[in-house]
């Protein structure tokens, strides 16, 4: 009888969680509640921001070291779709945070693996956008000038159509992320639904996102400019930050929520 009762309610469910409207202002109002977090789990977020300075190292390497800066740059692009995924880990310490629960190190990994399953459906789709990405940025390559000495013309041709495809790339990543993976943490919900509620909520509050979206821009090249050093600190700031963009903009109070793991 529980079992049907539990489907039943699961039917009723929308297909899409409602969004609020938010400003062009609220971004900076999601910063200041991620630094807040930031303060309330300092060695939390700091291990994980050079966890993610560490990886970024470990995968420049072989580029730097063989001297190819084209392979450098598409394997740093690649940080535009594995970097909501390991941000996975602020999300559950903003989400212990907000249940009042004590955040460690071990408990943010084991929250971020109880969601491992919704997690590898959305990895498998950023993984195809990639691949599609990829292709596309292997055909750009036809317009890039063959001759030692092409003219600057050629190349700001080819790093035109070059920066189109891959910003068209960069959008649909964004829109399918920006409150996915939080809806995850938060509720006991499918990827589907998650990604199509963070489709519709970029959509409907266009303003805000390209002001979200330009932070992250610099926050991200911030980061390239010292050479990954400054992501340790960026990296968990913004990870806590989209957690507070999508409990400020996605009213998911319909799907059951998360229950916090062990003791506080």
């Amino acid at each position: 009888m529980t079992d049907k009762r539990k489907s039943a309610d699961q039917a009723e469910l929308p297909f899409v969680a409602p969004c609020r409207d938010v400003g062009p202002g609220a971004p900076f109002r999601w910063l200041a509640a991620g630094f807040r977090d930031m303060r309330a789990a300092p060695k939390q977020s700091m291990t994980w921001g050079l966890i993610v300075v560490g990886l970024s190292w470990l995968v420049s390497l072989p580029p730097l070291l063989l001297g190819n800066k084209f392979a450098l740059l598409g394997l740093l692009s690649g940080f535009v779709f594995v970097g909501p995924l390991l941000a996975v880990a602020m999300y559950a310490i903003s989400w212990r945070l907000g249940h009042g629960r004590r955040p460690t190190f071990r408990r943010s990994l084991a929250e971020a693996r109880r969601q491992i399953s919704n997690c590898m459906v959305f990895a498998l789709v950023l993984m195809v956008i990639f691949l599609v990405w990829a292709r596309a940025a292997s055909m750009v390559h036809v317009f890039f000038p063959a001759e030692t000495n092409a003219d600057w013309q050629a190349l700001a041709r080819f790093l035109a159509i070059g920066s189109v495809v891959g910003s068209i790339f960069a959008a649909i990543t964004f829109a399918a992320s920006a409150f996915s993976l939080p809806m995850i943490m938060d509720r006991q919900t499918d990827t589907v639904t998650a990604v199509v509620t963070s489709v519709n909520a970029v959509l409907r509050n266009k303003a805000a996102m390209v002001v979200w979206l330009g932070i992250i821009v610099i926050s991200v090249a911030i980061g390239f400019a010292t050479a990954f050093i400054g992501l340790a600190f960026l990296f968990p700031l913004l990870g806590h930050a989209t957690w507070h963009s999508y409990r400020e903009t996605i009213d998911a109070s319909a799907w059951p929520p998360q229950e916090p793991m062990g003791l506080p």
